[in-house]
């Protein structure tokens, strides 16, 4: 029975890895998307939020699944719970870029717009944060979880500033309302993906160390228990 359940959460980390391919993915389409004003890569997009879709489903019965095969000792508990928060983050993450995407197609009916803010660098930080969180799942380290929460600060910095010069511009130049609204809305997106990547960084470190991390927590008061390993150690949030 245990060799069973081990295999199963083998099985459920490799479900979750080609999870986290498809919704990096997605982001990496629509950010090129909004740098090309591409249509196809948006409509790549748009094929690929079924297949996410389907993905978090089957995620989501397996996690179940495993809990109801026997009770998983703490840190396989761990894993599992943190699992299925991360599918969930990574389905969210899916749709932000599909709202991405949408944006993109309505700004490309109208003519391109010199506007005073850099999505493109934008869109390549919060990529990164999705790419260091799920490596840091990949790796089970939550030092590397912790550099995608200090990610998080200057992707919130870049929204706020997209949003003070994409306004300032909407006043001043009443003919590209349209273009920077949905230049604001791509970045107000992008922030939303930063913050899933955040949460999935948070996730991490509570499967890695039993440290609840939100709000600002530090994860300097928990020792880390090394990923895999079972043990009645303190679980924090359980």
């Amino acid at each position: 029975m245990r060799t069973r359940f081990q295999m199963g959460l083998d099985d459920l980390r490799q479900k979750l890895l080609r999870m986290g391919g498809l919704a990096e993915q997605a982001v990496d389409r629509a950010r090129q998307a909004y740098i090309d004003r591409d249509l196809t890569r948006c409509q790549m997009v748009l094929e690929g939020e079924t297949l996410i879709n389907t993905s978090e489903r089957e995620i989501d019965e397996a996690a179940f699944d495993l809990l109801a095969m026997q009770q998983p000792m703490a840190v396989d508990l761990r894993f599992i719970l943190a699992v299925t928060k991360i599918n969930s983050d990574l389905e969210r993450v899916g749709d932000q870029a599909v709202n991405i995407a949408e944006r993109v197609m309505d700004m490309v009916e109208m003519p391109a717009a010199d506007l005073p803010v850099d999505i493109a660098r934008m869109g390549a930080a919060v990529s990164a944060m999705v790419r260091r969180a799920l490596e840091a799942f990949i790796e089970g380290k939550a030092e590397l979880a912790q550099a995608v929460l200090e990610m998080d600060n200057v992707v919130d910095r870049m929204k706020d500033d997209a949003f003070i010069q994409l306004v300032k511009t909407m006043n001043q130049r009443p003919e590209v309302v349209r273009q920077a609204l949905d230049a604001l809305l791509v970045a107000r997106n992008l922030e939303r993906v930063a913050d899933h990547a955040t949460n999935i960084a948070e996730d991490v470190i509570f499967w890695v160390q039993g440290a609840d991390v939100r709000h600002n927590a530090s994860t300097e008061e928990h020792p880390e228990t090394p990923p895999g390993q079972s043990t009645s150690t303190r679980i924090s949030g359980i």
